[in-house]
């Protein structure tokens, strides 16, 4: 079992900070946080020792890019011990971007995006329900994102 760190609320306005805009030099931040530079790559790399950041990245927005559209997918396992070999093959699937062992009627829910829905139908005939182990699927094509937001504490 993880063991779960303690963090004060000068790490959750660090944080913060770092969730709107991972390029904030941390002397900003320290200005915001009224305490050294230092101080605040010393919490950064504690909050990285523990797992509780990784990291930084850009975010590509997939329709500026041509992929249009946006789908869900429940997929049925014929049988859940295979669940790490079709893992293993949904990972070779550029075009899905999560996945999730999930309980309910689907064991796994995949998101992905495509450029239109033939290249939707593609993916979903050739690649994906072409996988051994995949009793069935049911895609959802998301027409809005209402929300979008990272995870904030």
């Amino acid at each position: 079992m993880s063991k779960k760190v303690q963090i004060d609320a000068t790490d959750r306005k660090i944080l913060s900070f770092l969730i709107k805009n991972a390029r904030t030099s941390f002397l900003e931040i320290a200005r915001h946080c009224k305490i050294s530079g230092a101080a605040i790559h010393q919490r950064i790399r504690k909050l990285e020792d523990a797992g509780i950041i990784s990291g930084s990245k850009f975010i590509v927005k997939p329709k500026a890019v041509g992929f249009d559209i946006c789908a869900f997918v429940g997929i049925l396992l014929d049988k859940g011990h295979i669940f790490a070999h079709v893992i293993k093959e949904i990972e070779k699937i550029p075009e899905i971007v999560e996945c999730h062992f999930t309980t309910g009627t689907w064991s796994l829910l995949v998101k992905m995006y495509c450029v239109d829905n033939q290249h939707l139908m593609n993916v979903l005939v050739n690649k994906m329900q072409k996988i051994p182990g995949i009793a069935r699927t049911e895609t959802f094509i998301s027409l809005d994102q209402a929300i979008d937001r990272e995870f904030s504490i």
